[in-house]
């Protein structure tokens, strides 16, 4: 059922890129663009549930990183990187590379700075990310990933035109996302995308869709490169 709630004030900066409404589902911001509503972002008080301990069993989240054959020279672009859950796992595949791991959540940095010093990790870099800029460094990165985190950005023009920005010419960029297409994924409809949407808004910002990897219980892992000019 959707319930009302009252959207914010659209920004003046703002473009007809997005539409705000003010009746809209409980589970987003009230803000739309290309048709999907943005969801809202789960905050740092859910850290302990990127880290349960059952998240392998029911996610898999392992195969993810050998799906997308890293070198070891890599630098890799964790966006939404949370509590750096699948930042500390990229860091030992690219030992002669580093892992960028951005979030706009200091309290997720915080916890990410904590167990890099502990477990004396020295190839991962927290970044302080903005709401409409990744903070990446232009031609740096050899693949940005996003694992369940882009369907909340409250910009996600703004934030892939950034993570385009800074792709070298070969980068790639992956998106895991729960199937949107499958009502038996139990996941709050507004936190899964469907292939034909997350390939619309990609190609959007530039950027072509190589293949869609169906290897999870219940994610999709859409892979994307730079379109030719």
């Amino acid at each position: 059922m959707v319930k009302p709630v009252i959207a914010s004030p659209t920004p003046s900066s703002e473009t007809s890129v997005y539409q705000h409404r003010i009746v809209h589902s409980s589970e987003g911001i009230g803000k739309f663009y290309m048709g999907r509503e943005i969801a809202k972002v789960m905050g740092h008080t859910g850290a302990m549930w990127l880290e349960r301990p059952s998240r392998e069993a029911e996610e898999k989240p392992s195969k993810i990183i050998t799906s997308v054959a890293l070198k070891a020279t890599d630098v890799v672009a964790d966006i939404g990187a949370g509590t750096g859950y699948l930042s500390f796992q990229i860091a030992r595949m690219v030992p002669e590379g580093k892992v960028l791991a951005v979030d706009v959540q200091p309290e997720m940095l915080d916890i990410i700075s904590f167990l890099k010093k502990e477990n004396k990790i020295s190839n991962i870099e927290p970044i302080l990310g903005e709401e409409s800029n990744p903070k990446l460094p232009k031609g740096s990165v050899n693949l940005a990933l996003m694992v369940d985190a882009y369907h909340e950005f409250a910009y996600p023009r703004e934030m892939m035109l950034g993570i385009v920005k800074a792709l070298k010419p070969d980068g790639r960029v992956v998106l895991v996302e729960y199937r949107g297409e499958n009502p038996f994924v139990l996941i709050k409809g507004l936190h899964k995308m469907t292939q034909k949407q997350v390939k619309k808004e990609m190609s959007a910002v530039g950027l072509e869709w190589l293949e869609t990897k169906s290897i999870l219980p219940q994610q999709h892992i859409l892979i994307f490169k730079k379109q030719k000019k």
